[in-house]
Parts: structure tokens; C-alpha cells; sequence
């Protein structure tokens, strides 16, 4: 079977280098692809903003399977559009992808469905912030309502701050585009989770669970970027704990959507505070997460196209998704300035040829070929992951393949999975 793969950041490194590994695929066509997937499939031009280019595409292919891995095609109806082609795709519709595309729908649907979340309020207009924040104790989140790359969420000490985030969200000089709505929530504290569950309209599957860092800074400290590392263990919540969560989220959220006529169909990513009053929603990714993908599709011993084929056909509730034993961790090589202006084109040195070993592989995230010569596309450049029995050991065989690597400007948290180490 031939699959095509829609992104051409790491999580489609990690989903093309998992699909590879399936007897199922007989060719794997990436779009638009980078220098590291560039080794292991073939690679074809399109702009994942363009909806018309991206049917196109996948209408001349042919392919036995579509997936979609960034937010933004989901966001635009890419689904709707190759399902109305007769084409095989995995991932949500355009209304079903509104729990991320729209944070405003995505706490009214938690608000009616029962699901733990935050309190909030949802402004249009700067009086609205004025008037709401009264409601709000400092320290409070501003969150844009649209897509933002992992970057519309600024955590305010002061009601000023505040203000001044959702005024620069709604005149687009925070995020190089306008708001329409803004939502102010209140601000928890606890340790973050990352939660997977396969959806299939009607059921929801555990997958995985993952702990993402999202401040460019050792430490937590600094601005929010798309993510600088993440882990995976056995051990990052109890049995218990994970059935709770697929009961009281993951399958509430599936059996919302189907109630509410659009039914969500792919992966949903819970991203969870778990607080002292309980776990709690932050929000809602309607695709597998970045960096988190590639640190669980390492430990994933389950065909990767058995769960796309068990969520377009309904079957999830009949999948046993195994990981393998253990940890994963993978550390972020960044583009010196990000997640602020980044220079691109810097040369990199000191990458293995091809990806020989099963519990160490370099994922490219912003990587192209120029000249022969792999060169930096991107903020986020290289994910450096690795497997192992426990996150300690899993983290020094991806710190130490990172040691090998280089380019001008380059920077990295040396400081991944320090929460369950210390704990």
C-alpha cells in the first residue's frame, strides 16, 4: 500500500520512519517532506496552506492511505476534501478539528460535556477583557481562540499584563495576526501530561502518555515555543490514573462530538494539568503532538497502520495499542534566536548517514538539502530521541547523539525530564 504523509516537520520524520517499518506500506510519498525524511521516502512539493494543492496532490497519488499530520490542513476541511475525493484519510473533519482550531469551542464543548477544565471567559472586545478580568486572581492565561504554533498562550502576573496580551492578540502584533475572540483563564498549577487516545467516531483507546516542555529555558523559564523535548515512561500515570482519563475525557470528548453531529475520527492529544483538585483540561490537539510523537513512536510496537486503519473503519475498540517497555526521551536542537527571528541555512555536521539503530534516531523537524549539503530550515531543527529501560538512560543515549551534532547557533535544553528525575 502506498501512504502519503501530509507535513514535513518531526512528527512526520516519526510517522514516515514508523510507516516504513510496517509490512503493510509498500511506498511512502511525503509532502512536502525535509532533508531526513527525504532519506527514507519520496518527497513532492505542496504548501499544507493551500487546500486546493493539497487535494491535487493526493488525487494524483492515488494513495492507499492518506495521513495528516499539521494542524493547519486539518483546520482548513483537508479531510472533508479527500473524503468527498473517495480517498482513505485519517484525521478529523474541519468541525471536528474545531477543538483545536477554536479554544472558545473548545471550552463550551468541555463546559456542556462535563469535562474538567479551567474556569474562563471568552472576550471579543477589549472592554470585555476589562469587565472579565475582574473575575480572574493574578496570575491569569490569555489565550488566543485561533491556531498560534504553540505560541498564543501568555501566563500574566498582573491584571495589566493581561490586558496588554489580549490587545496585542486582537491587533495582531503578538502573533502576526489578528483575533477575533481571546479567552482568559485561570491560571493552574500541577504537573502538565500529555495524553493520546485513537478515536473512531465512537470509541477512544489509550495510546500513550507524555510529558512535553514547552519554555525555550532551562529550568521553565522564557517565552513558550512548540515544544524543546519530551519523555515517555511506563510510569508517568498510574493504571488507574489513565483509565480515568480515557473514561472522563477521551471518551467524553468522542461521545460529545458524535452527539453534537461531528463525529471526531484520529488522535486526540489531552493536554492536562493535574492539579490538587484533579486533572484538568488545558486544551485540545486534534493531531499527534510535536515533539511528543517522536519520543512514543519509538516505543510503539503496535503497525502504526493498524491504528489509521482502526480509526477510519470504527474499529478502535477491538486495538490493543503496546509500547514498549520503559522510557523515551527526545531533546530539541533549536535554531539560535527561536522562538523569537531565527537566521536559517546554517550548515549542520555531525549526523550519522541513515538511521541504522532501533533506540537512538535523529528525527529532522526543520532540515533541507542544499548543494549536497543538509542545512537548517526551521526553529525547530533536529529531535534527537532515544529509547531505554528507564528515562535516565534514555536521556543520556539522546544527549550523547547530540553531542555529535552541530550548527552555528545552536541550542538545546540540557535539562529534559528534570520533573521525573527529581521526583
Amino acid at each position: 500500500m502506498k501512504v502519503l504523509v501530509i507535513g514535513g516537520g518531526g512528527r512526520e520524520h516519526a510517522i514516515v520512519w514508523s510507516l516504513r517499518r510496517s509490512p503493510q506500506v509498500t511506498e511512502v510519498v511525503c509532502a512536502p517532506g525535509n532533508g531526513g525524511i527525504a532519506e527514507i521516502a519520496r518527497c513532492v512539493p505542496v504548501d499544507v496552506n493551500d487546500l486546493a494543492a493539497m487535494a491535487h496532490l493526493a488525487a494524483a497519488e492515488k494513495p492507499g492511505l492518506t495521513v495528516i499530520g499539521p494542524e493547519v490542513p486539518l483546520a482548513l476541511g483537508i479531510v472533508d476534501e479527500l473524503e468527498r475525493l473517495g480517498l482513505r484519510v485519517f484525521g478529523p473533519t474541519k468541525a471536528a478539528a474545531r477543538l483545536e482550531s477554536s479554544k472558545a469551542f473548545a471550552k463550551s464543548f468541555m463546559q456542556r460535556n462535563g469535562i474538567p477544565t479551567a474556569a474562563y471567559a471568552v472576550c471579543s472586545t477589549l472592554d470585555q477583557v476589562r469587565a472579565e478580568l475582574g473575575s480572574f486572581t493574578a496570575p491569569v492565561v490569555v489565550k488566543a481562540d485561533g491556531l498560534a504554533a504553540g505560541k498564543g498562550v501568555v501566563i500574566c502576573n498582573t491584571h495589566a499584563e493581561a490586558e496588554q496580551a489580549a490587545a496585542e492578540m486582537f491587533s495582531g502584533a503578538l502573533l502576526g495576526k489578528t483575533e477575533a475572540e481571546v479567552v482568559l483563564e485561570e491560571f493552574l498549577t500541577g504537573e502538565e501530561l500529555s495524553f493520546f487516545a485513537l478515536c473512531d467516531g465512537m470509541h477512544a483507546v489509550e495510546i500513550a502518555s507524555a510529558q512535553d516542555h514547552k519554555r525555550v529555558g532551562e529550568g521553565d523559564t522564557g517565552p513558550n515555543t512548540g515544544g524543546m523535548g519530551a519523555y515517555s515512561t511506563d510510569g508517568i500515570a498510574t493504571p488507574a490514573m489513565r483509565q480515568w482519563l480515557l473514561r472522563n475525557v477521551a471518551q467524553k470528548v468522542v461521545d460529545g462530538m458524535k452527539s453534537e453531529g461531528t463525529p471526531f475520527k484520529g488522535i486526540l492529544f489531552c493536554g492536562l494539568m493535574m492539579t490538587p483538585r484533579g486533572p484538568m483540561v488545558l486544551e485540545f490537539n486534534t493531531r499527534w503532538g510535536d515533539p511528543e510523537t517522536e519520543a512514543i513512536l519509538l516505543r510503539m510496537e503496535t503497525d502504526l497502520c493498524d491504528l489509521f486503519n482502526a480509526s477510519i473503519d470504527g474499529t478502535a475498540n477491538r486495538l490493543a495499542v503496546k509500547m514498549h517497555p520503559g522510557a523515551s526521551a527526545c531533546v530539541i536542537a533549536a535554531s539560535g534566536g527561536y522562538p523569537g527571528k531565527y537566521a536559517s541555512g546554517k550548515p549542520i555536521h555531525g549526523l550519522a548517514a541513515g538511521n541504522a539503530r532501533e533506540d537512538v534516531v535523529v528525527f529532522h523537524a526543520g532540515t533541507v538539502l542544499k548543494d549536497g549539503q543538509l542545512v537548517t530550515a526551521g526553529g525547530r531543527v533536529l529531535a534527537v530521541s532515544a529509547m531505554a529501560p528507564d528515562l535516565r538512560a534514555a536521556l543520556d543515549k539522546a544527549y550523547t547523539e547530540l553531542a555529535k551534532i552541530s550548527f552555528e547557533g545552536m541550542q538545546f535544553r540540557r535539562d529534559i525530564g528534570h520533573r521525573a528525575l527529581r521526583g
